[in-house]
């Protein structure tokens, strides 16, 4: 293994293609602005260090990075690779993963709009977020005590498991497909629309009309908080521990609740049942 120690990189492609590389304490930044520091490369550690050019990281294989910063300036930063760890990182430029793979992400600080687009296999634990069009298209994600603000998050992916986080995101998981959450927070308007086999375990869910135009939906003992006309032409299995504002036709499915103000059923295609299991408390 090599290393290089206490050095600043500003060149196009300064590290290109290299292979078994430890990099530490080093800054890519400077005035010959250049791109792509170690595009092509495999089996690379970075350590420390400090990224303010763009497209670092690009078709690289076995990546570990930690302990560094990614400014905004660094936009693009990961695309194209495969076998990523990255620990303990600020990661502040739009777009930071793209088209990657097998990647594990951890107790880092996530600032980038547009971030982790078609990526397959990724586990993140102790991380903070924030960014709008989050994880879109992608498939297998493991996410555990992640804390996530922006908009739009989660759409069309698939396969995926999400457990003792914080979302707070509107549109979030439109489109999904096979995915869990437990023992979670999800906050924001119109929560999953269109998704299907989605299912929540003991989550809190806040926000207005959740959970429409759904197939194959579960929701177990979960709380909903000012949330009205949910399930809207869903097909539907649910327990409801908490009073619900309004449920409006559902297509299909039970839906049992201790307290509603209103069922809405105005489409006579929607035969959904809603159950009410205590006094209601919601007039």
């Amino acid at each position: 293994m090599n290393m290089v120690n206490n050095k600043t990189f500003d060149e196009e492609r300064a590290l290109y293609g290299v292979q078994n590389l430890t990099v530490k304490d080093c800054m890519f930044d400077g005035p010959a602005d250049g791109e792509s520091a170690f595009k092509e490369g495999k089996h690379i550690f970075v350590e420390n260090c400090f990224f303010n050019l763009r497209y670092p990281f690009w078709h690289d294989k076995e990546l570990n990075i930690s302990k560094s910063e990614m400014t905004s300036n660094c936009r693009a930063a990961l695309w194209y690779s495969h076998d990523i760890e990255i620990t303990d990182t600020k990661l502040h430029g739009i777009k930071a993963l793209r088209e990657c793979s097998k990647v594990k992400i951890s107790d880092c600080d996530i600032i980038s709009p547009e971030f982790g687009w078609s990526v397959q296999d990724i586990a993140m634990k102790n991380c903070t977020v924030e960014s709008e069009y989050f994880m879109m298209r992608s498939d297998h994600l493991n996410f555990e005590n992640v804390q996530m603000k922006g908009k739009y998050s989660f759409q069309y992916i698939t396969d995926s498991i999400f457990e003792h986080c914080v979302f707070d995101t509107k549109d979030a998981f439109w489109h999904a497909k096979n995915v869990i959450v437990r023992d979670s927070v999800v906050k924001g308007e119109y929560l999953a629309w269109y998704c299907e086999n989605v299912t929540f375990e003991r989550c809190k869910i806040i926000g207005t009309q959740p959970l429409c135009y759904c197939k194959g939906l579960k929701l177990i003992d979960c709380e909903m908080i000012d949330t009205d006309l949910c399930f809207e032409k869903s097909e539907v299995e649910a327990s409801i521990t908490t009073p619900v504002i309004s449920i409006k036709n559902p297509s299909c499915g039970h839906i049992y609740v201790p307290c509603v103000k209103e069922i809405i059923c105005d489409d006579k295609s929607a035969c959904g049942e809603v159950i009410v299991t205590g006094k209601c408390c919601c007039a």
